[in-house]
């Protein structure tokens, strides 16, 4: 079955089909947008501890640039444009969710602060080593699971790309629904007429309480993964706020002393504060069972890649196939730049971890890359 979608699968433009993509106007649109998808992804993370994909917001505005006002008709260039734009995003939350630790280490250890320099390079080592780990990832992860892994923001983007293409009710869908979300966002955060954070504590059920956001954004997340992902998330919520809350809140009354990592006695905690010192710690280890079991379903598919990508070895890049969709960088020279990125981080002291630290933060960054692509194309990034 899979096989057979594969075989019937299509790409919107026809893979002969040559048309305007990787242009200097897509460059310089995409850097900008790159730029500032970063800066305000950075702030949201560092206040908030979380980031939102760019890639859908991204998709839109180059819509509106490309073709709305540079009335330019490629759709592959609209897509270029929204790939540049998000991958500030995907860097920014890189640098915010790792960085801040040298600055809590500086103060509690007496240590010097990271320069502006270091940070810029940790970010371009990162960023084009996580680059370059995907190259043999796209085949196994793209081509070869189309039909099993629905990529949901992804999937968004295409359809926001081809109804700008197409236009009539599906470009007035979109903007209707941005126009509809910025008024929301505006009258509930901006001049605050109603709140956008709602909650009750149940009576009668200690330390339960229900709430949500009402937020247009998580509403069109949840559209985009769709109800079973969308239901994952809720029972874990449900399983949080109405299980594992009220039941420490039970025992807890017995409990007269203090259990790291809270500073004050059990008994005396509410559920917002049982939900910061316990409840996210206890949904951290669960993200992180989920990557490690993840890491294990995917070892026949690293096994794979790394054979594909051994064969690819043996054949120069573009003698295999002329069309477009299987135009890649040669392993070859991925390879060779992985091997200068490891040289670069092992020789200089700009992140002191030698060249066996180098080694292992490849390695590392192979499996990471190999886990996080897989469950983005499960659940999206957002999640």
């Amino acid at each position: 079955m899979e096989k057979q979608m594969k075989q019937e699968f299509k790409p919107y433009i026809p893979a002969d089909k040559v048309m305007p993509e990787f242009t200097p106007t897509a460059i310089i649109i995409g850097i900008i947008m790159a730029i500032v998808f970063g800066a305000a992804n950075a702030y949201i993370g560092l206040r908030v501890g979380m980031t939102i994909s760019a890639s859908i917001p991204a998709a839109v505005i180059s819509m509106g640039i490309i073709r709305g006002i540079m009335k330019r008709d490629s759709i592959l260039e609209n897509n270029m444009v929204q790939t540049i734009g998000s991958a500030g995003e995907s860097l920014a939350a890189g640098a915010i969710f790792t960085l801040p630790a040298l600055f809590i280490w500086s103060q509690e250890l007496g240590m010097a602060e990271p320069s502006l320099i270091r940070i810029v390079i940790i970010g371009l080592a990162g960023g084009i080593l996580g680059a370059l780990l995907m190259l043999p990832l796209r085949k196994a992860l793209i081509v070869n699971e189309h039909g099993v892994l629905p990529y949901p923001e992804g999937t968004a983007c295409a359809e926001v790309l081809i109804a700008g293409e197409t236009g009539g009710v599906k470009a007035k869908t979109v903007f209707t629904g941005l126009g509809i979300g910025s008024a929301f966002k505006f009258i509930t955060d901006g001049i605050k007429l109603f709140p956008s954070e709602i909650e009750w504590a149940l009576p009668g059920y200690k330390g339960a309480a229900i709430g949500m956001d009402t937020l247009p954004a998580l509403l069109g997340v949840g559209f985009i993964v769709g109800p079973q992902i969308s239901a994952y998330m809720l029972s874990g919520a449900v399983l949080g706020w109405l299980v594992l809350i009220p039941l420490i809140t039970h025992l807890g009354q017995y409990i007269p002393d203090i259990i790291y990592p809270a500073s004050d006695p059990l008994m005396g905690l509410s559920y917002w504060e049982i939900w910061d010192n316990y409840i996210r710690y206890i949904g951290a280890g669960a993200v992180a069972f989920g990557g490690i079991l993840s890491l294990v379903k995917s070892l026949p598919l690293i096994v794979r890649t790394f054979k594909e990508a051994m064969g690819g070895l043996k054949s120069t890049a573009g003698t295999s196939s002329t069309l477009r969709t299987d135009e890649d960088i040669s392993i070859k020279l991925a390879l060779i730049g992985v091997a200068v990125i490891v040289i670069f981080i092992g020789a200089t002291d700009f992140i002191p971890v030698g060249i066996p630290g180098a080694l292992i933060i490849a390695v590392f960054g192979f499996f990471f890359a190999t886990v996080s692509a897989r469950l983005v194309g499960l659940v999206g990034s957002s999640n």
